[in-house]
């Protein structure tokens, strides 16, 4: 990922790709993905990191066919969004998903980019 403004978002792949994800929660239970100072529910500034649920369910998907250039060579490609419990994460995911599909998450490449991207794998 290039180095404009994701303070804090690299590392959080870097935790993922290491077998260590989190969210980040504050003291009312409210859950969130960094970078983050403040819980954008109800402003607390003191959050915490919690490990990230191994397993997430698939709430929804689509298949993409005409991408952003930036997506040009991994089209056709799968979104979705997944619930892990105190927070939902949107990356991409394998072919033939469906909603109800226990994945968990992982970090791979854009084949277009060469960019690292949230990626979910079935579990």
């Amino acid at each position: 990922m290039s180095d404009h403004g994701n303070t804090g978002y690299d590392e959080w792949l870097d935790a993922i790709a290491e077998g260590n994800a989190y969210y980040l929660e504050c003291g009312n239970g409210h859950g969130s993905l960094p970078p983050r100072r403040i819980c954008p529910e109800c402003g607390e500034g003191d959050l915490e990191e919690i490990p990230l649920p191994e397993t997430g369910t698939v709430e929804t998907y689509t298949v993409v066919h005409v991408p952003a250039p930036s997506f040009a060579d991994d089209a056709p490609y799968t979104t979705a969004v997944v619930d892990f419990g105190p927070v939902r994460l949107t990356g991409v995911t394998e072919d033939g998903v469906e909603v109800g599909t226990d994945v968990s998450a992982k970090i791979s490449e854009s084949e277009t980019t060469g960019d690292r991207l949230l990626r979910f794998e079935r579990r």
